[in-house]
């Protein structure tokens, strides 16, 4: 009778996994389907491309020159935070090993290159996130600026067809998470 109730379970929860996976690849699909329109990809594109690093690297260089001690303090924090995040993002794409939107659904095409193989979690949304949460933090004023920033480097990685919107969510998640620990331990 135990045995039953447990393979009654897992099949529940294996019909649950395989739903969730099927609105995961369905809102994917809907958002990848604005790749149509030429003048939304080059947008996008460029946002991608900007934030594979740019942006954060050129942000981080001249923080000590534009605002002095205070820059410099957020550098160090903001260098710390991406040493975390990587560690972070590269230990969970092996562990998930998630095959990307365009490797898995055959209506979807990388509209940009990637940088590694695996889907889940988006690093460039969890670098947007993060490192948006530790300027905003500082200098307020910002956020007007970095949050929508944030929005469309998430908007991109699934439009562009490289990621679905789980591993968005979780990428931002992170990115959240990590950046609270460094400011409060920092």
């Amino acid at each position: 009778m135990r045995a039953r109730r447990h393979d009654t379970r897992l099949a529940s929860s294996d019909a649950r996994w395989l739903q969730w996976r099927e609105r995961d690849r369905d809102w994917s699909r809907r958002l990848y389907s604005a790749s149509r329109f030429g003048p939304i990809v080059r947008l996008l594109g460029w946002v991608s491309v900007l934030s594979d690093g740019i942006v954060w690297y050129v942000t981080m260089a001249a923080l000590p020159w534009i605002a002095g001690p205070r820059g410099s303090a957020c550098m160090w924090r903001m260098l710390v935070l991406g040493l975390v995040n990587v560690t972070i993002y590269k230990i969970t794409k092996r562990f998930f090993a998630r095959p990307r939107p365009f490797t898995s659904c055959d209506d979807i095409q990388a509209c940009a290159k990637v940088l590694d193989e695996y889907s889940f979690p988006s690093g460039h949304t969890l670098h947007a996130v993060a490192f948006s949460l530790v300027l905003c933090t500082y200098w307020p004023a910002l956020g007007w600026l970095l949050w929508p920033f944030a929005i469309l480097v998430a908007l991109s990685r699934i439009v562009l067809g490289l990621h679905y919107p789980s591993d968005v969510a979780a990428g931002a998640a992170i990115g959240w998470l990590a950046a609270e620990g460094v400011l409060m331990l920092l």
